[in-house]
């Protein structure tokens, strides 16, 4: 009688392992490419959802082109979510170049963390600005990519476009790679600090980081208000002994405007009641806050994100 009720329990468990696995939401985050922040940061975030979720949402991380690509992928349900920067998610949403329509089925979740436009070169390039980069080959970074995004937006006010530069379309690892074997002389990465290719290339070889600073940065920032004036912080990377004037994005985190509400909502509260967890995983985990959940968002949240930012007490609309 006993084997018999043991047996009934044991498959009375299975039943209510295999109901709970078929009631889980099962999402895909789009991240960025493995050398870059958003890869790692995304897997973290993908994680402490699935485990803190109570079983209601599971999450696997996927690498991308990151930003533009991740608008795009979003857009068109080929993902549930993604991370974005906020300047990409604004021109994207708009149609505004290099979007040649409107991305307008996405909604944003909540802000991560800002990341920072580090502009280096080698030491034996002679660059000291960004203007010296004319008749160089730069790394902008992945097509379609906000890093590229970026140096479109900020190399006209310096005199340089794709014509007087050599323009080299590689995603971080490989630019880091080309670097050190002095295939090109520099390049931009819009990013998180401390980034990996950059720490690996410093202890490699001397480089120089290139400051953004002065009127012509306020220009830029007068016309890309989602640029903010910023600096990485003295002692980032190694032989970096001073701050390095330069501007900022915010990285974002966006999902379909289809996803149900329950869904957003779940998701939304599972990782800012957790965030805890995903700075254990990750460094970048701890830039992340409630508090600055709305900073430099200016495309619409989604419905689930704001009832829970509303239990929370915050005036996100």
């Amino acid at each position: 009688m006993k084997k018999v009720l043991s047996l009934v329990l044991a498959a009375g468990l299975l039943l209510a392992a295999s109901l709970a696995n078929a009631d889980t939401k099962r999402l895909t985050l789009a991240t960025g490419g493995t050398s870059g922040v958003y890869f790692p940061l995304g897997g973290a975030i993908a994680q402490v959802i699935t485990n803190k979720s109570g079983g209601a949402i599971s999450v696997t991380a996927q690498a991308t082109g990151a930003s533009g690509e991740n608008m795009r992928l979003v857009q068109a349900g080929d993902v549930d979510f993604a991370m974005v920067q906020n300047d990409v998610a604004d021109s994207a949403f708009n149609g505004l170049a290099p979007f040649r329509s409107k991305l307008d089925n996405v909604r944003v979740i909540g802000r991560l963390y800002p990341e920072y436009l580090h502009v280096v070169a080698s030491k034996d390039s002679g660059v000291k600005a960004l203007e010296d980069f004319k008749g160089k080959k730069v790394s902008v970074g992945a097509r379609g990519s906000g890093n590229e995004v970026n140096c479109r937006q900020i190399f006209g006010f310096y005199g340089l476009d794709y014509k007087n530069i050599e323009p080299i379309f590689l995603p971080y690892g490989e630019t880091a790679d080309q670097f050190k074997d002095r295939q090109v002389d520099g390049f931009v990465f819009t990013i998180g600090t401390p980034n990996p290719a950059i720490q690996d290339i410093t202890t490699a070889q001397e480089v120089v980081f290139v400051p953004l600073a002065g009127q012509k940065v306020d220009e830029i920032v007068k016309k890309f208000p989602y640029l903010v004036k910023d600096s990485i912080p003295a002692g980032t990377y190694l032989g970096q002994k001073d701050a390095v004037p330069t501007l900022s994005v915010q990285c974002i985190l966006v999902a379909n405007k289809s996803m149900p509400d329950d869904v957003a909502y779940t998701l939304t509260k599972t990782l800012y009641d957790n965030l805890p967890d995903v700075a254990k995983a990750h460094n970048k985990g701890a830039e992340i806050s409630l508090e600055h959940a709305a900073d430099g968002v200016t495309i619409p949240f989604h419905p689930g994100a704001i009832k829970y930012f509303k239990e929370k007490g915050l005036d996100i609309k």
